[in-house]
């Protein structure tokens, strides 16, 4: 199976919005849960990510899944 650049792009977009609404509904469904620093700093991130339109390049995950 092929996957081009931009469908690769596209389904990287996909995940990082799922993960900042896992994050969210996971704070609204465990409300008396603190989260921690790492916790809060992870999501901050992911917050400013998403805002931003931040994605991995091809050539980055490449060399990150080897």
């Amino acid at each position: 199976m092929t996957v081009t650049e931009s469908q690769l792009k596209l389904m990287l977009d996909k995940l990082d919005m799922v993960r900042l609404e896992l994050l969210r509904l996971r704070s609204v469904l465990l409300p008396e849960e603190e989260l921690s620093e790492k916790e809060k700093e992870e999501l901050e991130k992911a917050r400013k990510e998403m805002a931003e339109g931040s994605s991995i390049s091809l050539e980055d995950l490449i060399k990150e899944l080897g």
